[in-house]
Parts: C-alpha cells; sequence; structure tokens
C-alpha cells in the first residue's frame, strides 16, 4: 500500500520540516513543491491504518506543520473499465 502526502507548513519552515518528514520509517520520498502544498511525500506500508499513523504520529506533530492531505494510491484494473466487446 502506498499513498502520497500533500503537507503544508508554516511560512519559511519547509527547510527544518522537510529533513524530519525524510527521516520517518514509512516516508520512501519527500520533496518540496510549488503550489498550494509545500512537501510532497510518498509513504509505503502493508495497510492504510499503518499509513494513517504515521501521517496522525509522525507527520502532523512535527513542529512547522499545519495540514495534510493523505492521497492513498489506487492502482485501476483498466480492463474492468474498458467495454466488453458485443
Amino acid at each position: 500500500m502506498e499513498a502520497y502526502v500533500l503537507i503544508q507548513t508554516e511560512i519559511g519552515a519547509v527547510g527544518k520540516v522537510l529533513p524530519a518528514i525524510r527521516s520517518l520509517p514509512l516516508v520512501t520520498r519527500a520533496d518540496d513543491v510549488t503550489g498550494p502544498y509545500d512537501i510532497i511525500a510518498l509513504l509505503q506500508a502493508e495497510t492504510l491504518p499503518e499509513i494513517g499513523s504515521e501521517v496522525v504520529e509522525g507527520i502532523q506533530v512535527i513542529e512547522g506543520v499545519t495540514r495534510t492531505l493523505t492521497c492513498p494510491v489506487g492502482h485501476l484494473q483498466l480492463e474492468m473499465l474498458l467495454p466488453r466487446p458485443s
């Protein structure tokens, strides 16, 4: 199971928040980005509850983090979306 976590920080806090996020055990990648969010992190775990715990107990408690949005990755079965031949 993977999820992207979009993270907003206080103004000027990215420099201290990003290394803290990168040090978390479930974070496989974290980068600073531009736009409404300041950091995007990719988390990987066996289950969605494990990812949720890392977001709540790991990311959201970092000083400077103001908001998160967790986006679980869903791998679509494209053949299920295509019309069946008649």
